[in-house]
């Protein structure tokens, strides 16, 4: 069938008289369309009249067929050519002036539908802009348009806004100059749709513009003489501006902030209700412009509490709170008069709301205040709880959760006489504070915060929502302040067991399980005392939500549970404890258990076996048979076994039948929870009473074979520890297996560079049960070992862990430690000895020999070797050696250091291997034959030789303290800048140091050290920002309260300097160096540092702009590291990153598109581009996570293209799941 007569074919549907054919005609377009676009185009002069017959059906009678022929103009304008377009437009626009209002209506509909469905990088979509753009401003500049015209023009106007702004960016003539009129309409409706769209556009306007509009529009409306109306428009009109256009408003926040607080105040009561707006605005400009509003905030919290009380239709007296509290019947008629008041005509319950909201908008942002918050504005929501409107009492509640948050993250610790406090130092006894700390004043607010709150959950009467909110808030209580609601232990029992004893239904699910959390979390932070008074009451009800078919409620039950074994133990009888047993093994026992319900059960069984041991001894055990499951999910299972391993003995026979069990869960594929699994077996293993069954060790090493291998390393340190540990505890049954099957590919695997970490300690840990099995193996395990590094390819050798192993094997059995001293020395007097025997010899003897002369000496003279290896492996083994007899070999390390400038550089490596593994007791005796060498050897060396001497400079500095301490700080300003960058490098290595003698001496001058930050040499700031970094993390309580002074440098750090990028030429092409790269690299990763050390002395708007900047950096390295960030910041921080997601989107957006291809692009190129998308992808996962609706709707937009992408929306989906 041909194009043009399927598309004849159509037009003969469409102008059918019968309405179905022209709507099923509209509609096989539509699919023809979506299956296959070239379906449509071809022809001209087909497509046009096929386009033509559309456009006359938007001017049907049948609403059916109308809307669908708009719903087919939004696949056809995908595809259309230009001149088609420019009719269509041209046709909807007279439409949208028509006298018909159904046509106007629907042709409205249909230019909406077009201009979103234009594709976003089509050719066509800045025409269609260029086309509909003048069209909709001549309608909006024409004084005959209706006001649904306007309104609807202003709509599409919107969308093309939002969609392309890329297009009027680059547009010559923007239009807010011609919509500013519209904001003195008299129609309402179209003064605030030009409000949104005004916005919108600001961001693409000139300054000028908006500052023209600004001086005319917005200062003279806002001022206290302005007209009522106007003002009211231009506070919606800021309230918009601060959430659309951030950055053009902040300037002028001081300006206007002070003109809104004013309208507030107006006594006229009609007026009163236009306050809304203000309001709003004042939260607009509090969440986007914390740092410009900072002088008003005090203002700001001023109209906030005003305002949350204003409700001008209730005058009932209010009694003393501390009266009604104590008189709980009172208070429950109090309760119902209050719910029969009813005023629907009554709005000022929005005015709290927006009150109470602004008021959350300042917790979020300034948790600098908390303190004053708390005195100030904690009370005063308090008092709200009982708000006649359920949507301002759920608000404030919800306002309060956010309070405790800040608190939690920001508040730092409780703070008692001798402990530290939020900033890390002791309190003197006697010391005034002159601030109290926010969870000291929280804790003070919980008695009476809880009395009321429990006095509004009380009632049998309240709401689900409102118990639901009500528990969620005493659960985040309890995790700000532990233990605090000791006192009102009796009604909250008793709240608690009314609702849980309410009618189990889909609607009540979620209140019942929010209520066991929260009882979870009460059992687990109270003591026993508070509670056990009331636990014959609620122990039934505990039980019966265990039953509950919803599995959510029955995992919480179980979970609730665990948490009061925990709470109880030991437990010694108790018959909710065996209707406990009874009630989780017939759980786990039933096929259709859910698997969150089957966890929690299993949980709970182990929770009763480490808690109440002397009640699960009297049952038969009958629960592990459905535990130890090989089918489903066994994770859980696992962790329950191991649980029980590790804290209770039951008997041989249980450990056999797990083992066995875990033997199966080994032969399974794939290796998720492995890991746990070889955790459980090892934690068995050890709680065999008199030693291992016989048959064993031979059945569990066949399991264990498949996973000797360098393919999964770390299930092979798992492996080869469980092997050491058989070798242990059977080693005459073991031993013979393991010689025969395993030692040999042991062997191997021991000398490749891919055994490190866990691997290598289980290495070793396998070599030294190994001999101490069968002593007489130490003989052979050496030469297998030193066979293997003689074979090729030596590229695939570690001849560092091949000395480790040796030296384990002689530290198990010093009977051949003088052979193997005496044969590797062979090696290295030999000339003829392969560089590979060399190495090999010099790493063995250096790794804990016994001192010799020769063997020192031999060392020395391959300092001068042609091998870098065979020199780095000398300096390792004279360094070592010289630990067994310093006064015999460190002098001359020092005279090398002194005066050969050759060897100098593998001295100074020696003399660090000493400082490192030497005592302090060891060094203190040399410490200052070594000082002055190693200050006078660092001037004018190269970065290596610095380095390592500041190494050990450092390392020094932590023998005597208060002698080498000074020294360094004297040398802060020293003229040579060689010798600062020494000292600010040194001073990084004392920070390993953990005593509080040095802690003192250090504190009052690490600022000192840190200010070379502001060094002119690059070199010495670099050193200075990477000491920052270290100290943040080790010692981070000695630099919280110096953060104010150092962060502003820092910060400075973080931006790009033009004057150390330089051009440098490689042949034909020029290539740009950033010098200033590593020193910026690591001011984001000290960045990164503070984030999680002392987040409570980070300004987060002006953080967030550090890192904003970091996304744009020209540097891989530094995007991935503002990616880490962005992944942690929403779980810190979530309002004050929703609020930049607007500047933040383009950046993501640019990272997301991947390297652009040229001829000169290379494989290293492509693998780095998609290294940075992935990063970018968690990035935006983690954001998602924080966004609010409508929050940020460029973000959304691109959240959700990213999540239909078929590259990235399986990887997406992953990493929203975990």
């Amino acid at each position: 069938m041909t194009k043009t007569y399927l598309m004849s074919g159509l037009i003969e549907k469409m102008q059918s008289p019968d309405q179905d054919f022209r709507f099923m005609g509209l509609n096989d377009l539509m699919n023809e369309i979506k299956q296959d676009p070239n379906n449509f185009l071809g022809d001209e002069a087909t497509e046009n009249k096929v386009l033509r017959q559309v456009m006359a059906l938007v001017e049907d009678k049948i609403s059916e067929v109308k809307n669908q022929a708009v719903k087919c103009l939004g696949q056809l304008i995908k595809i259309i050519r230009e001149s088609q377009m420019d009719f269509v437009v041209d046709k909807l626009i007279d439409f949208s002036s028509n006298k018909d209002e159904e046509l106007r209506d629907i042709s409205s509909l249909a230019l909406k539908t077009i201009t979103a469905e234009l594709p976003l990088e089509s050719q066509i979509a800045p025409k269609a802009c260029a086309k509909l753009s003048p069209k909709l401003l001549q309608q909006l500049t024409n004084s005959a348009t209706t006001p649904q015209g306007l309104v609807e023009s202003l709509s599409i106007l919107s969308i093309l806004l939002t969609r392309f702004p890329a297009y009027f960016s680059s547009s010559t003539s923007l239009p807010l100059p011609l919509l500013t009129p519209l904001l003195s309409h008299p129609r309402p409706v179209v003064r605030k749709r030009a409000i949104t769209t005004i916005s919108q556009i600001i961001p693409l306007s000139s300054p000028d513009s908006f500052s023209e509009m600004l001086k005319n529009e917005i200062v003279p409306n806002l001022a206290p003489t302005a007209p009522n109306d106007k003002q009211k428009t231009i506070v919606q009109l800021v309230s918009s501006v601060a959430r659309f256009s951030t950055q053009q408003i902040s300037p002028v926040v001081g300006q206007i902030t002070p003109a809104i607080v004013q309208s507030l105040q107006k006594e006229d009561e009609e007026l009163r209700e236009s306050c809304l707006q203000s309001i709003q605005a004042l939260e607009s400009l509090v969440f986007r412009c914390p740092t410009e509003i900072s002088s008003h905030v005090a203002a700001v919290i001023q109209a906030g509490v005003q305002f949350i009380k204003y409700d001008p239709n209730y005058t009932a007296e209010v009694e003393d709170e501390d009266e009604e509290m104590a008189n709980e019947d009172d208070g429950d008629d109090d309760d119902e008069e209050l719910d029969e008041y009813s005023d629907d005509e009554d709005t000022s319950y929005k005015i709290r709301r927006s009150a109470t909201k602004l008021l959350a908008a300042v917790i979020h942002t300034r948790p600098d205040l908390l303190s004053s918050i708390l005195r100030d504005v904690s009370p005063v929501l308090i008092a709200r709880f009982g708000d006649r409107e359920q949507t301002v009492r759920l608000e404030v509640w919800a306002t309060y959760s956010t309070l405790l948050s800040q608190v939690s993250t920001y508040g730092g610790p409780l703070t008692k006489s001798g402990e530290k406090t939020a900033g890390g130092k002791r309190k003197r006894e006697g010391e005034m504070d002159v601030e109290e700390s926010p969870q000291v004043l929280l804790k003070a607010q919980v008695p009476y915060l809880a009395k009321t709150l429990l006095a509004q959950i009380r009632s049998p009467k309240t709401a689900t929502t409102t118990l639901q909110a009500g528990f969620e808030l005493l659960k985040g209580i309890l995790s700000v302040t532990p233990g605090s609601l000791t006192t009102q232990t009796p009604p909250i029992f008793a709240i608690l067991k009314n609702t849980l004893s309410l009618s189990s239904s889909t609607a009540t699910s979620g209140l019942h399980s929010t209520c066991l959390a929260f009882i979870s979390s009460y059992f687990s932070t109270h003591p026993p005392t508070a509670f056990m008074n009331f636990l014959p009451g609620i122990t039934p009800t505990l039980l019966k939500t265990c039953q509950e078919r919803h599995p959510r409620v029955s995992s919480e039950a179980f979970r609730a549970f665990s948490s009061l074994l925990r709470a109880l133990k030991p437990i010694t009888s108790g018959d909710w404890v065996d209707s406990l047993y009874d009630l989780s093994v017939k759980k786990l026992s039933s096929s259709d258990t859910d698997t969150d319900v089957r966890t929690s059960a299993e949980q709970c069984i182990g929770t009763l076996w480490v808690c109440a041991t002397e009640v699960m001894q009297t049952k038969d055990k009958k629960e592990w048979a459905v535990i130890c499951r090989t089918t489903g999910r066994t994770e859980g299972a696992v962790e329950v076994v191991s649980m029980v391993a590790r804290e209770v003995h039951i008997d041989d026979k249980w450990v056999n039948d797990c083992v066995a069990w875990v033997m199966v869960l080994l032969q399974k594929s794939g290796r998720n929870g492995k890991t746990d699994v070889f955790t459980c077996l090892d934690l068995l293993l050890r709680r065999y009473g008199p030693g291992l069954p016989a048959d064993l060790p031979s059945t569990l090493l066949q399991h264990l074979r498949p996973y000797i291998s360098t393919s999964d390393m770390p299930l092979l340190a798992h492996a080869v520890a469980i092997i050491a540990l058989l070798l242990r505890l059977a080693p005459s049954t073991t031993f013979p297996l393991v010689e025969r099957d395993f030692l040999k590919d042991v062997t191997v695997i021991s000398c490749s560079p891919l055994a490190s970490g866990a691997a290598l300690e289980s290495l070793l840990s396998f070599y030294g049960s190994l001999v101490e099995a069968d002593i007489q193996i130490a003989s052979h395990v050496i030469p297998n070992l030193v066979s293997v590094v003689e074979k090729p390819p030596k590229s695939e050798i570690s001849y560092s862990n091949v000395a480790k192993c040796v030296a384990e094997v002689v530290k198990n059995q010093q009977g051949i430690a003088a052979g193997t001293i005496s044969e590797f020395t062979r090696y290295l007097k030999s000339p003829k000895a392969k560089t590979s025997n060399t190495t090999l010899s010099l790493l063995v003897l250096g790794d804990d020999m016994s001192p010799q002369r020769e063997v020192f000496n031999i060392a020395i003279e391959y300092f001068s070797d042609d091998q870098e290896e065979v020199r780095t492996a000398a300096a390792f083994a004279a360094g070592n050696i010289a630990i067994g007899n310093l006064p015999q070999f460190l002098p001359a390390l020092v005279n090398m250091i002194q005066n050969d400038a050759e060897k100098r550089l593998l001295s100074l490596h020696s003399l660090k291997e000493v400082v490192t593994h030497c005592s302090h007791g060891q060094l203190e005796g040399f410490a200052e034959i070594l000082w002055a060498p190693l200050f006078e050897n660092s001037e004018n060396s190269e970065e290596i030789t610095r380095n390592v001497a500041a190494a050990c400079l450092g390392k020094l500095s932590t023998t005597n303290p208060t002698k080498y301490i000074p020294q360094l700080h004297n040398r802060i300003k020293d003229a040579n800048p060689t010798n600062r960058a020494t000292v600010v490098a040194a001073i990084r290595y004392t920070f390993a140091e953990s005593s509080p003698t040095f802690d003192e001496l250090l504190g009052p001058i690490l600022i000192d050290f840190l200010s070379l930050m502001l060094d002119p040499d690059l070199t010495v700031r670099r050193l200075a920002l990477s000491a920052l970094n270290s100290a943040a993390r080790t010692k981070a309580y000695l630099i919280r309260d110096h953060l104010q002074t150092l962060l502003p440098t820092l910060y400075q750090e973080t931006v790009i300097k033009p004057d150390l990028i330089r051009t440098v030429q490689m042949g034909p092409w020029t290539h740009k160096v950033d010098d200033g790269l590593e020193a910026r690299k690591t001011a984001y990763e000290t960045l990164y540092t503070l984030l999680d050390t002392c987040l409570s002395k980070l300004d987060l708007h002006e953080f967030l702009g550090r890192v904003i900047q970091g996304l744009a950096d020209d540097s891989d390295e530094i995007k991935v590291i503002c990616h880490m960030m962005l992944f942690r910041l929403p779980q810190l921080a979530p309002a004050a990153v929703s609020q930049r997601l607007d500047e933040i989107t383009p950046l993501l957006e640019k990272s997301m598109k991947g390297a652009t291809v040229t001829k000169d692009t290379v494989k290293q190129d492509l693998e780095r581009a998609a290294e940075l998308q992935r990063s970018t992808l968690r990035a935006i996962v983690a954001l998602s996570k924080v966004t609010g609706s409508g929050n940020s709707p460029k973000f959304d937009r691109f959240v959700a293209e990213v999540r239909m992408s078929s590259q990235w929306a399986a990887e997406f989906k992953d990493l929203q799941g975990a």
